[in-house]
């Protein structure tokens, strides 16, 4: 799946999601054992919302990192957006839902006007995308300046003691849960494909930087299979 490109890769992700979206938040729970929930409220916090700030939740699935931001800063004004209809319908279905700003949006082409936003983030949406400097160009855009950019996803893992571990849970436990729980085992066998072909956490922070962002660092999460990426415009 990883090998498709453009247009195919881009519908090949869509329909993926779509297919899970039922399952998708348990899948993600039991994937990490608990752990993202930690990792979206880190996220969050680096956002640095204050009242009033206007949040971009770009790649929103089922508005997890949007909820995560109105349990922080209560007065902030998320906007949850995403190409694949089913995973927000999920998320507005959801009875813990606060998010009332929903919109369908490509990465690549975000329907949002210059300089819209307090802060930027997204969770996993990074390594889906078939132009990731330009989606990159894309948030940049749409951020205020001096704006917050946070960025959740996978990483390839270090090749150290803990490699083989890694790859296992990747590889091998991963689909297995995903079989088991939603039918589509190639939709979690994407997940380990996706993560080995993405960028370094360090060759992130350097398109980072070629893209114009600025204080720029990132922390590894699981092993090193995880990274929080963050900066401003």
């Amino acid at each position: 799946m990883t090998r498709l490109s453009g247009n195919q890769r881009s519908q090949y992700v869509q329909g993926m999601f779509a297919r899970i979206a039922h399952r998708y938040d348990l899948m993600n729970r039991l994937m990490t054992a608990g752990q993202d929930i930690r990792w979206r409220r880190d996220a969050v916090r680096l956002a640095g919302l204050q009242p009033g700030d206007r949040l971009l939740d770009i790649g929103a699935g089922t508005g997890d990192l949007a909820r995560e931001a109105l349990r922080q800063q209560p007065r902030c004004q998320p906007v949850a957006a995403d190409f694949t209809l089913e995973m927000m319908r999920a998320g507005r279905h959801r009875r813990s839902s606060a998010v009332r700003l929903w919109a369908s949006a490509d990465a690549l082409h975000l329907p949002f006007a210059d300089a819209s936003f307090d802060a930027v983030i997204s969770g996993f949406l990074l390594r889906n995308v078939v132009d990731l400097p330009l989606a990159l160009k894309e948030q940049r855009r749409v951020l205020k300046p001096g704006g917050r950019w946070v960025s959740l996803d996978t990483t390839p893992p270090r090749r150290n003691l803990t490699y083989p571990m890694v790859r296992f849970h990747l590889s091998r436990v991963i689909p297995m849960l995903g079989r088991l729980l939603t039918g589509h085992r190639d939709a979690y066998t994407y997940l380990p494909d996706s993560t080995e072909s993405f960028l370094t956490a360090e060759q992130l922070c350097a398109l980072l930087q070629d893209e114009t962002f600025r204080e720029i660092s990132f922390r590894r999460y699981m092993l090193g299979a995880i990274a929080l990426h963050w900066g401003r415009k």
